[in-house]
C-alpha cells in the first residue's frame, strides 16, 4: 500500500505511507487522481512521510497540485506527523 486516505466533511486527507521510488510514483499519482474524481472533495490535504521527501514523492506532490489546480480544489501539504511527547505521571 502506497497511500492512506480518508474523507471527512468534504476534505480528502491523503498520507504517503513511505517515501516513494520511481516504480511506485505512477501508481501513487494514479491513486490520488482516482480519489479526486471519485470523492469530488472541496479541499485536499497531503501528508508527506518525511521532512526531506524523495524526488519521486515530490513528483507525485507536483502532479497532485496540478490536478487540484485544474479542478479548482485547494491543496494543503504537511510534513510527517510528529509524535506527541509522553506525559509522566508526575507531570502537572
Amino acid at each position: 500500500m502506497l497511500i492512506r486516505h480518508v474523507v471527512e466533511e468534504g476534505v480528502l486527507h491523503v498520507a504517503l505511507l513511505h517515501d516513494l521510488d520511481i516504480p511506485s510514483r505512477a501508481a501513487a499519482a494514479l491513486h490520488i487522481e482516482t480519489l479526486l474524481f471519485t470523492h469530488h472533495p472541496h479541499h485536499v490535504r497531503i501528508q508527506l512521510p518525511t521532512s526531506d521527501p524523495s524526488p519521486a514523492s515530490v513528483s507525485v506532490l507536483a502532479r497532485a497540485r496540478r490536478m487540484c489546480e485544474r479542478l479548482a480544489i485547494p491543496l494543503t501539504v504537511g510534513g510527517p506527523a510528529t509524535p506527541r511527547p509522553s506525559r509522566s505521571p508526575t507531570a502537572a
